[in-house]
């Protein structure tokens, strides 16, 4: 080749096979890659990057996040961009902001409060939400919200759906795939999705069946019913043919802890059974979640005042306290006690981030049921909190796992503007680092290959994208060029918002958008709509 716009010199090259590294220049011509290797180095180029001594890898995709609700308040997606993420999935556990039916704006915008809080929600379909998407850093993939789906069509009714109602959020389904959403999202964990029985599920798999999409599924248990709860997802699948994600991986509760190699076992043998289905994880101990969702599900309402009322009521809290100490928290299980749950984000009361129920009780001279319940009304049930639930041994079984993906689980944020509010879980700043830093380099896990393979080529086929996640000639040039020495994650559950050391350059579809640990403000991240 004669030219190109940007030229990657002298990297060792990590190409997202999980093959063996090898040395090679990368050739960029608008926003692919034009040649690798011989050609590359022949060609003329505007623009060289200096990659010797690094890594030169596709953009990591991360599979798993909530940024849908932060990405119009940060495009720049700061803490993603800045990890080497290029590419991120959107509208996970049920939720998305749209479509937001007339009359039923405020609602949804209550329902996502703890998630979303400084969101503007506005009437929407889905096509109207993809098509004044921001402007973005990462590529997009969006996903509708089966909880979102359901609040529009019957609120947070406890009950199976009707045959029309079913149909109903069948008919929102097929408009937002004909928008372009890649699939459904489904969180059976908590109200209204944990709601649905089979019938409903079912037959929102088959629409998706119908158009190619995919079903991505926070299951409806991950602690003492995980493994009913993944047959379940398996049993979807098969019996609608679609390919099913199990999102971020876990076996939560001290009485669960030791299990994952038998979780990966069995989504190997669904494998060997000819279903499609892949599971992704972030590689933590604490999990993060509405504090609401903590709660038994009968709790919740689509009323703000009648969930205050119920949590304000003797009874009730007398009721709630026997259901934990019969069975642990709603979807997290046992914890060691009332210190494994941290405020993260508290809208109305922000002064308590980063303190503890058990602390909060103790100040209080409450009971922590008690002192809980007095949180959620003071915080108009916004809270959201970490919960030290994930065993250590668990999270390193996984990552040991060739087939487990990795994913945030997280949302963009930055440590300036609106996002910055809080102490939002280090997973947001932090996942990929650490799982090439201290998983990989410092303990040595997996080889470095398999690693980047698990955050590149890996989700690129389990989500069916076209030309990403390897480093090949005509593929999209997207990439993460850092030095497998010092790229390290610094954010803590103490001081989250912090970038991570080492900062690798990054270029999403042929643009430099991180170089010398500053962002270029390149917005050239793409929508990538379900067909893309």
């Amino acid at each position: 080749m004669s030219g190109c716009d940007l030229l990657v010199r002298g990297g060792t090259l990590i190409d997202g096979s999980g093959g063996e590294p090898f040395r090679a220049d990368v050739a960029i011509a608008g926003s692919r890659i034009a040649a690798i290797g011989a050609a590359a180095a022949r060609a003329d180029a505007v623009r060289t990057i200096d990659a010797g001594g690094m890594v030169v890898a596709p953009g990591f995709i991360d599979i798993k996040t909530h940024s849908d609700f932060t990405l119009p308040l940060n495009p720049r997606a700061e803490s993603k961009i800045r990890q080497g993420v290029t590419t991120e999935v959107i509208g996970h556990c049920g939720f998305s902001v749209a479509p937001a039916l007339p009359g039923k704006v405020d609602m949804l915008r209550d329902y996502l409060s703890p998630s979303a809080p400084w969101l503007t929600f506005r009437e929407t379909s889905f096509a109207e939400y993809l098509g004044g998407f921001p402007a973005t850093s990462t590529n997009v993939c969006p996903l509708v919200g089966h909880n979102t789906l359901r609040l529009m069509v019957m609120g947070m009714a406890p009950r199976a759906a009707a045959r029309a109602e079913i149909e109903a959020m069948a008919a929102l389904l097929e408009e937002a795939l004909a928008a372009g959403a890649r699939g459904l999202s489904t969180g059976l964990f908590t109200p209204p999705g944990c709601f649905a029985e089979a019938e409903e599920i079912l037959a929102l798999a088959h629409v998706l069946k119908r158009h190619g999409a995919g079903y991505f599924s926070h299951l409806r248990d991950e602690s003492r019913h995980v493994f009913e709860a993944l047959d379940e997802a398996i049993a979807v699948g098969a019996a609608a043919g679609v390919h099913v994600q199990v999102v971020h991986v876990k076996l939560s509760g001290i009485d669960n802890w030791g299990r994952a190699d038998k979780f990966v076992a069995a989504i190997d043998a669904a494998r060997d059974r000819g279903i499609g289905i892949d599971c992704d994880q972030y590689p933590y101990t604490a999990a993060s979640n509405p504090l609401k969702n903590l709660l038994p599900p009968w709790v919740q309402s689509d009323r703000l005042d009648e969930m205050a009322a119920r949590l304000a009521g003797a009874e009730n809290r007398a009721r709630i306290r026997r259901e934990i100490d019969a069975s642990g928290l709603n979807n997290f299980g046992r914890i060691p006690d009332w210190d494994a749950i941290r405020i993260s984000v508290s809208p109305h009361q922000p002064q308590h981030a980063g303190r503890t129920i058990a602390e909060l009780a103790r100040a209080a001279a409450a009971d922590p049921v008690d002192c809980l319940c007095d949180y959620l009304i003071a915080d108009r049930c916004a809270t959201r909190v970490l919960v030290s639930s994930i065993g250590e041994e668990d999270v390193q079984t996984l990552i040991r796992a060739p087939t487990v993906c990795v994913g945030s689980d997280g949302n963009c944020v930055a440590p300036y503007g609106v996002t910055s509010q809080g102490k939002p879980h280090p997973r947001f700043y932090g996942t990929f680092p650490r799982i090439l830093g201290h998983y990989v380099r410092d303990l040595g896990l997996i080889p470095l290959p398999l690693a980047i393979r698990k955050m590149t080529a890996a989700p690129a086929a389990a989500l069916g994208l076209d030309r990403r996640g390897l480093l090949r000639e005509g593929w999209y040039a997207d990439l993460a060029i850092f030095d497998p020495e010092k790229f390290a994650e610094r954010a803590t559950y103490a001081d989250p918002h912090q970038y991570p050391e080492g900062a690798p350059t990054v270029i999403v579809n042929g643009a430099v958008t991180v170089v010398g640990a500053a962002h270029t403000g390149a917005l050239s991240g793409r929508l990538l709509r379900r067909g893309t």
